[in-house]
């Protein structure tokens, strides 16, 4: 299995893998992982990669073209397999999640 991780902060990931199971697995060739740092596909010179809310704010929101054109150039070179992609949340649960009851 191939595992593609888009991230901000590629060197977060070098430690937590290299551990237990998912070391076992890399090492067993079960699991390959590739960590791609969106930074790398923003088109100006500082590769920013936020920008601040277009309705207005506080806080920082994520420019979408440095995260379509990392996750398009990742699909471009995978194998053509079944693909799955899973984007996270800073949310946590799914708004469409029902919430805990009180």
């Amino acid at each position: 299995m191939r595992a593609d991780i888009l991230t901000l902060f590629p060197e977060m990931f070098d430690g937590p893998f290299d551990h237990s199971i998912i070391k076992r697995a890399r090492e067993a060739g079960l699991l390959e992982l590739a960590i791609h740092n969106i930074r790398d596909y923003a088109t100006d010179k500082h590769h920013t990669t936020d920008d601040y809310p277009f309705g207005g704010g506080p806080g920082m929101v994520m420019k979408p073209d440095p995260l379509f054109a990392c996750t398009e150039a990742v699909l471009a070179a995978a194998p053509p397999v079944e693909r799955r992609v899973l984007l996270m949340s800073p949310r946590g649960a799914s708004s469409s999640s029902p919430s805990p009851k009180s």
